[in-house]
């Protein structure tokens, strides 16, 4: 595996990830999700002048990172393909942490976990296109 290739598509992979989702979640469908969340659920979010800035930097560089290998391990060198492998993470990745979260929480209802499986798609899918890119940057897929 290109180790250099790997640590600049994880970064970037991270901070698209983090862009695109503070726009869907953080501006597009925030009053969507708060509307479907429990008072139990709102009680426990952080102000956001409180928000623990690391922490949300480390997990969407994680999140950016685990894209960026698979990507790589699946010799993924275009938009369209990083695209499709992206959507498919984002609704494995979302499916599953939704569905463990609805058995154990009451933190959102069916609607709501909807919504974040249908956005996560669409997020990871334009992440997974950026990767795509750039992973066949100087390659000679079409």
């Amino acid at each position: 595996m290109d180790l250099k290739k790997f640590a600049l598509g994880g970064i970037i992979a991270g901070i698209a990830h983090f862009f695109l989702g503070w726009l869907v979640w953080g501006i597009l469908l925030m009053n969507i999700m708060l509307k479907h969340t429990s008072s139990g659920a709102l009680a426990v979010f952080r102000e956001s002048d409180k928000m623990i800035w690391w922490a949300m930097i480390a997990g969407n560089l994680a999140a950016g990172f685990l894209l960026c290998y698979i990507l790589m391990k699946s010799a993924v060198r275009t938009v369209m393909n990083g695209a499709v492998t992206g959507a498919v993470v984002g609704l494995l990745n979302s499916v599953a942490m939704n569905c463990i979260a609805y058995a154990q929480m009451k933190i959102y209802g069916k609607f709501a976990m909807t919504i974040d499986v249908i956005a996560s798609i669409v997020v990871v899918s334009i992440v997974g296109a950026i990767l795509g890119w750039f992973l066949g940057r100087g390659s000679n897929a079409s």
